[in-house]
């Protein structure tokens, strides 16, 4: 049990570091905290190109697994056996 939390703690410490990563390369749409900072000037909101729509879906599926991950040592920690 101890080694299924301790696989699960990293893999919670990974993704968690790549989907801040992944967050911050995404483009600033506007209308948000993006333009206080000077990201105001967008010159094509509605375009998306496919290394955007890419980006997105790695998010979305790295943000999944790290949900699951989260439920995963939620559970562990709840209904786990004590050694």
């Amino acid at each position: 049990m101890d080694v299924i939390k301790l696989i699960l703690q990293i893999l919670l410490g990974i993704t968690s570091l790549l989907l801040t990563l992944l967050i911050l390369l995404h483009k600033g749409r506007g209308g948000g905290m993006s333009d206080m900072f000077g990201g105001g000037m967008t010159s094509s909101l509605g375009s998306s190109g496919v290394a955007e729509r890419n980006l997105n879906r790695v998010t979305v599926v790295l943000g999944l697994i790290w949900v699951a991950v989260i439920i995963g040592l939620g559970l562990l920690m709840r209904f786990g056996v004590e050694s």
